[in-house]
């Protein structure tokens, strides 16, 4: 494979941005591999600047649930950017989407549009936080939220001390209010709670995590997150950037049948463009300026292309009533080949995650037991036939609409063929 237009970008890149990404797993640092530079993408292809054309399962890291350049999305913003590309101000469109949203995601009683997911998650908790005139949050290890300072943390020595900042620049101060718990543990959240239960404003949780890796919610994890913020008086906060109207059109709260307080929305709401969403409950969100006193704002928040593109994307999803048992018997199709090659995996829907380790994969410490140089192995073989992931062992494969049954197909023949 010919990769020397990418190689010669790569370096020109490194001159101008840190790393020569604008985020840091583009790097591919995690599998020893100089990025590949994509010029064009259509359907479920991708072609770098080579001219390598690759079956893509990166999907943009999840947007692209219709695949790449659909059409009917491509053709709404251009019909916006006609009328200008941002006004600063009211339009109807935020209106269309907002009536979109709650029409299939009824918790969202009241919601603001921002422009990423870190913001809409960081705007979440700032709500929760003014609503119960409480500081400290509950996260899980593993599951990422954006990259805000209160929550960009790790485990310290115990569970029940605060977090350690797990980046360089974020003063300890910034995260002494972060309480960290063990994803898919109970005990660990019910130990938090007798100890800050009445300081603990919000729990916030991957209702099906997926920045470890794949890893679904044990049976009952969920019900046990609603009743004992219930109890506490505490507000439940779903993060579904990745999985909201992925894994059902009412997200994963509809998939597994449990309500949050609040919700975080990004990647697919936003058709491809950026932006996302955060909302719940109608007393919360009147906290919310300029109707209460919790500030958030956004020049570009609500611009007409990004919600142009969100309001086509949404409206094929609701209008295509057989697309997720179709992404769910492709994704069935892949996870059955991988596991009957020997592979270690763990599928929700189209979201799905291969693991080098013997361990069952529940939580963040038995994620961190995947052997990273076996995946990067396997990520160089699959790239070396076709077949494009995510450069690290802690990412999703994403499943689209466009995924054809030939590429399914072919992706599992390619994966028979490697040898563990």
């Amino acid at each position: 494979m010919n990769t020397k237009k990418s190689e010669e970008l790569y370096q020109r890149a490194s001159g101008f941005m840190p790393g020569g990404v604008n985020s840091p797993v583009r790097a591919c640092k995690n599998v020893g591999k100089t990025p590949l530079f994509i010029e064009r993408a259509e359907g479920d292809k991708i072609i770098d600047a080579d001219g390598n054309e690759y079956i893509d399962y990166v999907c943009s890291w999840g947007p692209n649930i219709l695949g790449h350049g659909k059409k009917e999305i491509i053709q709404a913003v251009k019909n916006s950017c006609d009328n200008g590309l941002t006004f600063g101000a009211c339009h109807r469109g935020e209106i269309a989407l907002a009536e979109i949203i709650q029409r299939n995601i009824p918790s969202m009683e009241m919601l603001r549009l921002v422009n990423s997911g870190t913001e809409a998650v960081m705007s979440a908790v700032r709500a929760a936080r003014g609503y119960t005139g409480r500081d400290k949050i509950v996260k899980f290890e593993g599951c990422y939220h954006g990259h805000s300072d209160g929550l960009l943390v790790r485990a310290g020595s115990g569970l029940l001390t605060g977090a350690i900042p797990d980046s360089a620049g974020v003063p300890k101060g910034y995260t002494e209010n972060t309480l960290l718990a063990v994803y898919n543990n109970e005990q660990s959240v019910e130990d938090l709670f007798e100890k800050y239960g009445n300081e603990i404003a919000a729990v916030i949780v991957e209702p099906c995590a997926a920045n470890m890796g794949v890893v679904p919610p044990k049976k009952g994890f969920l019900e046990f997150l609603r009743k004992i913020t219930e109890q506490h008086g505490t507000i439940l906060i779903f993060d579904e950037v990745i999985t909201g109207f992925r894994l059902s059109l009412g997200g994963a709260q509809k998939y597994y049948g449990v309500t949050p307080d609040m919700t975080t929305l990004g990647k697919i709401v936003g058709g491809g463009m950026p932006l996302a969403v955060y909302g719940g409950k109608r007393e919360i969100m009147e906290c919310v300026a300029p109707l209460g006193s919790v500030y958030q704002a956004g020049t570009l928040s609500g611009n007409p292309a990004a919600v142009s593109a969100g309001i086509a994307a949404l409206g094929i999803l609701e209008s295509a009533t057989e697309l997720y048992e179709q992404l769910d018997e492709k994704g069935a199709k892949l996870e059955k080949t991988l596991a009957e090659s020997g592979f270690n995996v763990n599928r929700v829907g189209s979201l799905l995650t291969v693991f080098f380790t013997e361990r069952s994969v529940t939580d963040y410490d038995t994620a961190k037991t995947s052997d990273t140089n076996k995946y990067a192995k396997f990520y160089s073989y699959l790239l070396e036939n076709g077949v494009y992931t995510a450069p690290s062992q802690f990412e999703a494969m994403f499943i689209s609409s466009a995924h054809s049954d030939e590429d399914i197909e072919y992706t599992c023949q390619v994966i028979k063929q490697y040898r563990i």
